[in-house]
């Protein structure tokens, strides 16, 4: 199975900015969308952005819209999600997952997880 692991995350002061990489074993990762999702303590996982799989389209969940860019390099399997002007809200461990475009959202399409990258953002 693909194996998914996320790194970049850390400590912010709110308004500043992260850059997250999610890095996948297998070369098939081009061929799929690929979304990130985080999960906030006490809270259900939720949508954060996606990427079609040549990056023609991309999606965001509202609260992130305007601040946060996702994209993927290919020839690196990877995928990347910029984060600007974080906000305390934002913090969250911040996991990426094959998606599945439903909407104008995505869901997560395979059922494990990597380790995630743990973001918080201060005051």
């Amino acid at each position: 199975q693909v194996q998914l692991v996320e790194s970049g995350g850390g400590l912010v002061q709110a308004g500043g900015s992260l850059r997250l990489s999610c890095a996948a074993s297998e070369s098939t990762f081009s061929t799929y969308p690929m979304g990130w999702f985080r999960q906030a303590p006490g809270k259900e996982r939720e949508f954060v952005a996606a990427i079609s799989w040549i990056g023609g389209y991309r999606y965001y969940a509202d609260s992130v819209k305007g601040r946060f860019t996702v994209s993927r390099d290919n020839a690196k399997n990877t995928v990347y999600l910029q984060m600007n002007s974080l906000k305390p809200e934002d913090t969250a461990v911040y996991y990426c997952n094959r998606a599945l475009i439903v909407g104008v959202e995505g869901v997560p399409a395979l059922n494990y997880w990597g380790p995630g990258t743990q973001v918080t953002v201060s005051l």
